[in-house]
């Protein structure tokens, strides 16, 4: 019931004329309904987070994009999304593989936005109730381990290598889509003359993970979401041995 009267708006239709940019940070509402029609998984999450009416548009693409390319790759474990903000990925990674038993959300402040967002996923997939958990807390605070896969979405500068050392201390599979690079607090290595430093940083993230043992996959989302695109997914081997990742476009 929590959709149905949202719903009735979509029948008001939209301006097909406007531009509608998918990195755009407007609001999605029930204004938007009409945009998500069709009866896709990705229609049906677009619709509970236009009924929300509190998450900006860029995240939601952002979020699908990352999580379906972390799924044909990574099943099941114990999802923790670091620097989860309102969960919309951690809700992701669960609708698209309901083998993962539960969801964690790690970040210090819990924004405002996430209870409604919560309610509006529930309202149309109450199976993942009571499977979704936030820590207001560092990412150092909560125990991790293999069975875990790791994500997170624009974590700032430094954060996405302790991200990846969290992963890495756990043995845990890994998938970050970085921002906020700089020259102070990341790595570029010998690499910054031949690079931009953005890319001398990941460059050097995913040798690392192919270092310590991880098979690794430098991914993109559309560029027209967020100028910050590069997906570096890790699984350690010996979690590979005899997984055979999905194909299909990337």
């Amino acid at each position: 019931m929590y959709l149905a009267d949202h719903a009735r708006h979509a029948r008001l239709g939209y301006d097909s004329g406007v531009t509608f940019s998918h990195g755009a940070k407007d609001r999605l509402t029930h204004h938007d309904l009409g945009r998500f029609a069709g009866e896709t998984l990705f229609d049906r999450l677009g619709r509970a987070v236009c009924a929300a009416g509190v998450l900006p548009r860029k995240e939601l693409y952002e979020a699908w994009e990352v999580a379906r390319r972390v799924r044909r790759r990574v099943r099941g474990g114990r999802v923790v999304d670091v620097a989860g903000g309102h969960g919309l990925l951690a809700h992701v990674m669960l609708l698209l593989d309901d083998t993962s038993s539960e969801a964690l959300v790690i970040d210090p402040v819990r924004p405002p936005s996430a209870d409604a967002l919560h309610a509006a996923i529930i309202g149309a997939w109450p199976r993942l109730s009571q499977r979704i958990r936030w820590f207001e807390t560092p990412l150092d605070a909560v125990t991790l381990d293999a069975a875990d896969v790791i994500v997170s979405s624009h974590a700032c500068g430094a954060l996405t290598d302790r991200v990846l050392d969290a992963a890495l201390a756990a043995g845990a599979p890994v998938a970050v889509l970085p921002c906020c690079h700089d020259d102070q607090t990341c790595d570029a290595g010998p690499l910054g003359g031949w690079m931009d430093l953005a890319l001398a940083v990941d460059s050097l993230r995913a040798v690392r993970l192919a270092d310590r043992g991880y098979d690794v996959w430098t991914q993109e989302i559309p560029p027209e979401i967020t100028p910050k695109h590069r997906l570096l997914v890790g699984r350690p081997r010996r979690q590979s041995a005899g997984v055979t990742a999905e194909s299909g476009a990337e």
